[in-house]
């Protein structure tokens, strides 16, 4: 039979279509097949028509997929049948997966014809198999990780938790997916959570915070989170990813450190505090022995009982302080006066200070807000700053604090700035004075942790310290510590 120049035409059009396409008869031989077929098996024309499927199939396809019996039986219902998979794999030729599926198709004069078409879907198996292998293979890292790894929505609820945040909370994740995050926090932290999810969720942020969460027993643990946005690849907000490190045992060495810090610097104050203690009791002292010579002057007992009154009471002030300087503490933010930390702090080193005839000049801002801050956090700062001008001022020397406000940005900063004119610091040396264990100090005279305990202090404070120092004429510490309104 001649085909039209129509029939030519379409004929054409199926041959190159990129999909594999056999049509078999009712007897199941091939009547027709394209070239994209022809290339994908590599087999001849003269091969392939008038050929049943296991002439053309090698015989591990056919019985994997079955494709025989699914033939005849399209022939028999007249009903096609939907995709399916099958992989290819001939002699010579890189196996190939393959989507096909059966539909019955009315040939001329009636006859049924069923066609065949295949897909080839290699390459996208191929990715598809890469793709699990990532997914498995990230969801191993995260339920591997040691810090909780959580997925939120857009709107803050938690749609994925790992073991880690289980291990850690106590909460499994039935009990927290479907919640929304912050109803982990304590109350106090909830609201700046909030916030810093808002801002993580724009393109490129990551945001930073550390709160309390509640575990499951009711235990209030400190929590370092960071969160930044997932997105499609349109760039549309899907959620949110955030991971969470549980910070007690960090909090438990910082306690330790600071307090090791603190006995350290007992041994500056030792010799202040034993003249401070030597006023109030030989004055006590003086006043006794003349109560005990002279019993029968009621006046002189009562001026006697006075002076011995008030130096025992002078005496507990110096050793309550001490004390409270000495002993741990645990963090405990409240509305604080720095001037009135400055001045405890002077009272503690002051003699100290004056003994070694170093002369402290204050310029203390009458008018400074009051900021939330652990005030014995930054009583250890300040000391710690001024033992390090004492040390380098062996010899006598002026030391310059003053405090101001600084509202030259957003937030307003409370400046704390210490002035010496003592040895200064090497330039080689001003990257390094921050770093746990770097001393200039000799062997066994320093342990190196100061100014590096100040630094970590500061900045859980939301706040910056800066040095400024030249060699031979003195150093400047400035803290700035954020005022919150």
């Amino acid at each position: 039979m001649v085909m039209s120049d129509t029939e030519k035409f379409f004929e054409q059009i199926i041959s190159h279509l990129p999909i594999s396409i056999l049509v078999f008869d009712s007897s199941l031989k091939v009547v027709f097949v394209n070239e994209n077929f022809l290339e994908k098996t590599r087999l001849k024309l003269d091969a392939v028509m008038g050929r049943g499927p296991e002439a053309i199939f090698p015989p591990v396809l056919l019985k994997y997929s079955r494709l025989p019996g699914l033939l005849k039986k399209v022939v028999q219902e007249g009903k096609g049948i939907p995709g399916q998979e099958m992989v290819y794999r001939a002699p010579g030729i890189p196996y190939r997966v393959y989507y096909y599926s059966l539909n019955p198709l009315k040939g001329i004069k009636g006859m049924d014809n069923v066609m065949l078409l295949m897909e080839d879907i290699t390459e996208q198996t191929r990715l598809r198999e890469e793709v699990r292998k990532t997914e498995r293979h990230l969801a191993s890292v995260v339920e591997s990780a040691n810090d909780i790894v959580v997925s939120l929505d857009s709107y803050g609820t938690i749609t994925t938790w790992n073991t880690a945040g289980e291990k850690i909370t106590g909460f499994s994740a039935l009990e927290v997916i479907g919640r929304h995050i912050t109803t982990l926090c304590t109350p106090r932290d909830a609201e700046e959570m909030r916030q810093v999810l808002q801002s993580a969720a724009q393109p490129g942020k990551v945001e930073h915070l550390e709160v309390e969460i509640t575990t499951k027993g009711g235990t209030k643990i400190a929590v370092a989170w960071g969160f930044s946005s997932m997105r499609s690849e349109a760039g549309t907000l899907v959620g949110l990813v955030g991971i969470g490190r549980d910070l007690t045992e960090t909090k438990q060495l910082q306690a330790q450190l600071i307090h090791s810090a603190k006995l350290a610097s007992l041994g500056v104050l030792a010799g202040g505090i034993a003249h401070e203690l030597r006023n109030p009791l030989g004055i006590s002292s003086a006043a006794a022995q003349i109560f005990m010579e002279r019993p029968d002057d009621p006046q002189l007992l009562k001026e006697c009982a006075q002076k011995i009154h008030t130096g025992i009471n002078r005496a507990s002030e110096i050793i309550e302080g001490l004390l409270k300087f000495a002993r741990p503490s645990t963090r405990y933010n409240e509305p604080t006066d720095i001037n009135k930390i400055l001045e405890e702090t002077l009272t503690l080193i002051g003699k100290q200070l004056s003994t070694q005839q170093i002369t402290v000049h204050t310029d203390l801002s009458p008018s400074l807000p009051l900021i939330n801050a652990d005030g014995k956090l930054l009583k250890q700062v300040f000391l710690n700053i001024i033992v390090n001008a004492y040390n380098a001022m062996p010899r006598g020397g002026l030391l310059w604090i003053k405090t101001e406000v600084e509202k030259g940005g957003r937030p307003w900063f409370l400046v704390v700035t210490f002035r010496d004119n003592g040895a200064g610091i090497p330039k080689e040396h001003i990257d390094k004075i921050f770093d746990p264990f770097f001393t200039t100090m000799p062997l066994g005279k320093g342990t190196g942790l100061g100014l590096a305990i100040c630094y970590g202090i500061v900045k859980e404070h939301g706040g910056e310290i800066r040095v400024a120092s030249n060699e031979g004429e003195g150093s400047t510490f400035t803290v700035l510590l954020p005022i919150t309104k």
